[in-house]
């Protein structure tokens, strides 16, 4: 088969986020698109949702079929945690599942390096394989005892790979704070990449021109079954809300559809140059506090309403961060009200922090090559 064929000179790259909400596939596409940019052969992989978003983006590169842990999530916090205590198995299954996956796809198409967003299974004795996290500290609701366990077995996996990646800035200027910034690093070399966003190369308009009064632009997502419980909310809510607002719903792939109507528009997924137009279009933007979705909104600059995932304690983390450094106003999900949140929104004084970080990943990613020629 001609894919097989390695051009000489071209660097071949296996790029494969986690399966966790649809963070992890957006913030690889900035480390894709400055791959290809750099010319080199990338190949991606996944499946599910995060499979249909990367076929949009890309629909060139070639993607091969990879499980993801495919975690459920309960109702309730705690219940978080002890759904998650109970999958452990399956995630340490899946792992080693994609290690022994990885050493086939080696074999067989001669990846010169790997990006692993999350994904702990994708390291290598002799190919350089590059792990990609901000959370190098793991926050849990039981308390400091359990987060030294936890960045253990973090750190175990880490150290497996060849270097670790931190989509954040180094310095006192940062997003993710102690996620990002523990005091315990890693052995392995830790690599601060700046913040990611797709929407880096599009510049934010100039003051004024570029949102419309009181339209609102909700994105939801994350895992079930919290995604659609906000959805159920926010639905009837907006169904009285007297602007006009975009509901993203974060289904991609998904066929069917809500109707839309005059004031409010529907969309499972958008691509993200049009979800850019449609986040420099609104006034607010309500969403998730997943740190992707934050490192969007700042590489915007625009104002937003955070809500944490229940019982996601580094979703909670942040918003408690972001509310006291006035980068976004959070509430939880139980306190939720629509015209409420709103209401201290408008009250509320961003202080949104500029960074501009684009050549540090030109810089990291062209390092990456030049020293995966070098073996």
């Amino acid at each position: 088969q001609p894919i097989m064929q390695k051009t000489p000179g071209k660097t071949r790259i296996l790029v494969a986020p986690l399966d966790w909400g649809l963070g992890h596939a957006t913030r690889c596409i900035p480390i894709i698109r400055e791959l290809l940019r750099q010319g080199c052969d990338v190949w991606l992989a996944g499946e599910g949702a995060q499979e249909n978003l990367l076929k949009q983006e890309f629909p060139q590169l070639p993607f091969l079929q990879l499980d993801g842990y495919r975690i459920r999530y309960s109702r309730s916090a705690i219940g978080l945690l002890l759904s998650i205590f109970r999958q452990t198995h399956k995630i340490l299954t899946a792992i080693k599942k994609e290690n022994a996956w990885l050493k086939k796809m080696i074999a067989e198409y001669g990846f010169d390096g790997v990006i692993s967003d999350n994904r702990f299974g994708l390291y290598h004795a002799s190919v350089p394989c590059v792990f990609i996290t901000h959370q190098l500290a793991i926050k849990s609701p039981l308390g400091k005892w359990s987060e030294k366990i936890l960045q253990k077995r973090n750190y175990w996996f880490i150290n497996r790979f060849a270097a670790c990646w931190v989509p954040d800035l180094e310095g006192k200027i940062n997003l993710a704070a102690e996620l990002s910034h523990p005091l315990k690093k890693p052995v392995v070399p830790v690599k601060y990449i700046g913040p990611l966003s797709r929407f880096n190369s599009f510049s934010p308009p100039a003051a004024g021109n570029g949102s419309k009064k009181g339209h609102l632009l909700i994105i939801l997502s994350g895992p079930e079954p919290q995604r659609s419980i906000l959805e159920d909310k926010i639905v009837k809510e907006a169904g009285h809300y007297n602007g006009t607002a975009t509901i993203l719903r974060g289904k991609p792939g998904l066929s069917s559809l809500i109707p839309s109507s005059n004031m409010i528009h529907f969309y499972n997924h958008l691509p993200a140059d049009e979800l850019n137009k449609e986040m420099l279009q609104a006034e607010y933007v309500i969403s998730r506090s997943g740190y992707s979705s934050v490192m969007d909104l700042v590489a915007l600059q625009k104002k937003s309403i955070l809500i944490p995932t229940p019982g996601q304690t580094e979703q909670e983390y942040l918003s408690k961060y972001l509310l006291e450094k006035q980068i976004a106003f959070c509430i939880s999900q139980k306190e939720f009200c629509l015209d409420d949140a709103l209401a201290k929104a408008r009250q509320f004084a961003y202080h949104s922090p500029e960074i501009n970080s684009g050549n540090i990943l030109q810089q990291v990613i062209s390092n990456f090559i030049a020293d995966l020629a070098k073996e």
